[in-house]
């Protein structure tokens, strides 16, 4: 069990800490719902939570099977949505892993990447499209 100690500041404002670490993060309302938007919302801690889960999954596999993905990037783009109540409606997750990979492999990464607790977690009310690149065979250094 972990715990995470969270103080309301104030103006929309949190604090949290994660008790086993003693790291510290602050969270902030967007400007779209009332607050200043000048940290991450509880709604993009979903998006990056669900982005460093699958990264970490795709770290696993590396392990598994002698990849070095060093360098590999990911964007995670938070939709909300409004109706009938505001929420977050799409997580389009873009992965670039920066070695040549077969279809296969991409695959595999893609099938692992969806296994993460984070992903697993996540209601099917939140559509999750996933894209999966490498460098491809043709590729030549500069």
């Amino acid at each position: 069990m972990v715990e995470i100690a969270i103080t309301y500041d104030g103006t929309l404002r949190c604090s949290a800490t994660h008790d086993p670490s003693g790291t510290g993060l602050i969270t902030d309302a967007p400007v779209d719902n009332q607050g200043k938007g000048e940290s991450f919302s509880p709604t993009d801690l979903l998006a990056t939570a669900l982005g460093t889960c699958m990264m970490t999954y795709i770290g696993l596999l590396a392990e598994r099977t002698g990849w070095d993905v060093t360098g590999t990037t990911m964007r995670v783009q938070k939709e909300m949505v409004a109706d009938p109540i505001r929420r977050v409606g799409r997580l389009v997750v873009d992965i670039h892993i920066p070695i040549e990979l077969s279809d296969k492999d991409l695959t595999v990464v893609e099938n692992t990447v969806t296994t993460c607790p984070v992903k697993m977690s996540i209601s099917d009310r939140i559509q999750v499209p996933i894209t999966v690149t490498g460098r491809p065979a043709t590729w030549k250094p500069a």
